[in-house]
């Protein structure tokens, strides 16, 4: 038995003995018969590392129609190598060059112009700044800070347009922390006859590659474009504040759903593998981290009646200004808003003028920011325009009176013209035909627009509760859909007057307040809210237009996850919730059969537009003076069908000269909706002469 455990022993000793051996040899072989070979291989051969872009998540409307996706692109990184300093400069110059007569931009972040010599940013603070950042005396001219930089990179080109070129692409170098690892992304989308071009002459610019990237594109051009918004180049800004998941030069969302939904759109990227020679020649290149692309999200919009929407909202709008509708207006701008009145899912919400969001992607011409600046094509009317709401704010008033008992559904008050109270202000049949409309009940008074009976409402109960059921209405109140810019608006119109302009209310701010004027400021998603309550017995609704988000599996998010989430980025929190709003029936049927008699019935103030539809509806047109001499915004709020409502429309233009003028949007938008055929609304409508004053 001992003897067996020795021979045990000894056979285990001699076979360590010979691994040993073995692993001696190998090494000896590693490090000094072949150490040579592999340390020249090392010297001629470097390891990069890229980063694969993830493909950002697609955008639908309701029926699956992509409004957003992703189209292959090329872009363009630059390596570090181990080329000569003047040989990299040419490089870069003649790379450049390549790029500019192809017409394909690259990242211009150097805040020195030449001809002449000056600093991109104006302001001295943000200059000195700069300067400290980069060690440049904070006295230096921008053409001594040109000449620093031309000297900190041994550039030899005397023009300076040309070192300035060089000078460009040194300087996103230094910005980005060029490393031995990682590379410059110096052009985020290029061309293919660049892509093309670089790869063919390779031998010429070593360092760079040319990498298929995912490019955010815009299948049906303009539409949607303030609902879905831009993606651009993140911001030093941007950057700063989420280094642990951008990079210097990546793309982010801007405005509209593309920035609300950031997180989940943007994808998590991955990671490739680069070998090339010292030279700048690459030999062989591997995914080594799949990228993973972004979340898909899906609107409540219909991609049809967004358009039908758009085109009739603008030609609308031209209309206006042509003189279509007996005079011209200097109609430029408006909002229209499709919801559904028991959901709040918007349906369709379009702002005029509109843009082209795939411009901002490559990065948009200084000329054409200049025009879209200019015109506020970016602004979003129909969320972040606040105005006076004129006549649509009298089933407000209406309501006030009838659930306060100030009237019932059958008293009566005599339209004399003038009314004799206040400042005396007249209805605007008498200011137009020098009579009053008579003795009206609140259907007929709602009907007619009359101003005078409303004036008289205000005077027997106050401001006070006409504030609080504008409230219970949500008016005043944002209404919390996921965009960036939504206005509050005013509704506290006593604390406005007395706080922030010292004047004590006085019974002439209630007869013009009930009317709609005065310190009365909404948006016309608001009105679309209001609308929608008027329209379903005084439901509240939450207003949305996000029907769900999933990931790339199909998978979906809870809403309570990102309606935390939207809420928290947009700082919806703290809004103040609308209740439901208890109406009596008899006083609400009271308040949409004069609604119905608007659009329904001969002496409504747009019975002209709608007289045709083969269906009724309700609806309300408001003229609201802007302050401005001859300059009257336009309304209609309404909603159909009349007897089981399913959808509200809400149209605003500025300077529409009435209310009854923006009813052709509505008309079309409802047709559409209905299926009844309406002709190609990118034809002109047609022009309906109206000889009425529409309040």
């Amino acid at each position: 038995m001992e003897q067996t455990k020795k021979l045990r022993y000894n056979i285990i000793v001699v076979i360590t003995y010979i691994v040993g051996f073995i692993l001696l040899l190998q090494l000896f072989n590693l490090q000094v018969i072949k150490g040579s070979e592999y340390r020249q291989t090392s010297n001629t051969r470097l390891t990069r590392e890229s980063t694969v872009k993830a493909a950002r998540g697609n955008i639908t409307d309701s029926t699956g129609n992509k409004l957003v996706t992703t189209k292959t692109g090329f872009s363009l990184e630059l390596y570090k190598t181990k080329i000569d300093n003047d040989v990299f400069n040419n490089v870069i110059y003649n790379l450049v060059t390549l790029l500019e007569k192809n017409k394909d931009k690259y990242n211009d972040n150097l805040p020195i112009t030449v001809n002449p010599y000056d600093f991109t940013a104006k302001d001295e603070e943000t200059q000195k700044k700069w300067k400290q950042e980069y060690g440049i005396d904070e006295n230096a001219t921008a053409e001594e800070a040109f000449n620093f930089f031309k000297k900190k990179y041994d550039i030899k080109q005397e023009d300076p347009e040309q070192a300035r070129k060089i000078m460009t692409i040194r300087y996103e170098i230094s910005r980005n922390g060029y490393s031995n690892i990682k590379p410059v992304t110096i052009s985020n989308n290029i061309s293919y006859l660049s892509a093309n071009q670089i790869k063919e002459q390779s031998n010429s610019f070593p360092g760079t590659a040319v990498v298929t990237v995912p490019v955010v594109t815009y299948p049906y051009g303009k539409l949607a474009s303030h609902i879905l918004g831009y993606v651009g180049s993140i911001s030093a800004e941007e950057y700063n504040a989420n280094k642990d998941k951008y990079g210097m030069n990546d793309i982010i969302g801007k405005t509209g759903m593309q920035y609300t939904l950031e997180e989940y759109l943007k994808g998590k990227d991955g990671v490739r593998q680069v070998d090339m020679s010292v030279d700048g020649t690459i030999t062989e290149e591997y995914i080594s981290q799949e990228a993973v692309a972004g979340y898909n999200v899906a609107l409540t919009i219909d991609a049809n009646l967004q358009r039908v929407t758009e085109n009739a909202l603008a030609q609308n709008i031209k209309n206006i200004a042509s003189g279509a509708y007996g005079k011209k207006y200097n109609a430029k701008n408006g909002a229209a808003i499709v919801m559904n009145v028991k959901t709040g899912e918007i349906l369709a919400l379009a702002s005029y003028p509109d843009y082209e969001p795939e411009l901002f992607v490559s990065g948009i011409s200084q000329t054409k920011l200049d025009e879209y600046n200019k015109n506020k094509n970016c602004y979003n009317w129909a969320i972040s325009g606040t105005y006076a709401p004129g006549s649509v704010f009298k089933m407000v008033v209406a309501t006030a009176a009838l659930e306060n008992n100030i009237i019932n559904t059958q008293t009566t008050i005599n339209d004399t013209g003038i009314y004799p109270r206040g400042h005396n202000p007249a209805c605007w049949i008498y200011t137009d035909k020098h009579y009053g409309h008579g003795y009206l009940n609140v259907t007929g008074a709602i009907k007619k627009s009359c101003n005078y009976f409303f004036y008289e409402l205000g005077y027997r109960m106050g401001i006070d509760p006409v504030i609080k059921y504008a409230k219970a209405y949500g008016l005043g109140i944002k209404t919390g859909i996921e965009l960036s810019g939504e206005a509050e608006g005013i509704v506290d119109l006593k604390k406005q007057c007395e706080d922030l302009y010292g004047q004590q209310w006085q019974l002439g701010d209630t007869l013009s307040a009930v009317i709609g004027q005065s310190y009365n400021d909404y948006t016309p998603i608001q009105i679309a809210r209001y609308a929608c309550m008027l329209a379903n017995g005084g439901k509240s609704v939450d207003v949305t237009l996000i029907k769900s988000i999933t990931d790339a599996d199909g998978n979906k998010v809870s809403k309570e996850e990102y309606e935390k989430k939207v809420n928290e980025k947009l700082g919806l929190n703290d809004i103040p919730e609308v209740e439901d709003l208890n109406i009596k029936k008899e006083n609400r049927d009271a308040i949409l059969k004069g609604m119905k008699g608007v659009t329904s019935e001969a002496g409504g103030t747009a019975y002209y537009v709608f007289s045709d539809l083969d269906i009724d509806i309700g609806g309300k047109t408001g003229s609201a003076e802007t302050g401005v001499k001859n300059q009257v915004n336009g309304w209609f709020a309404g909603f159909a069908p009349y007897d089981n409502p399913e959808i509200a429309v809400v149209v605003l233009i500025e300077n529409a000269g009435a209310g009854g003028n923006v009813g052709d949007t509505a008309k079309t938008i409802i047709k559409e909706y209905f299926g009844m055929n309406a002709k190609d609304v990118e034809e002109d409508l047609t022009a309906i002469p109206s000889t009425q004053v529409n309040n």
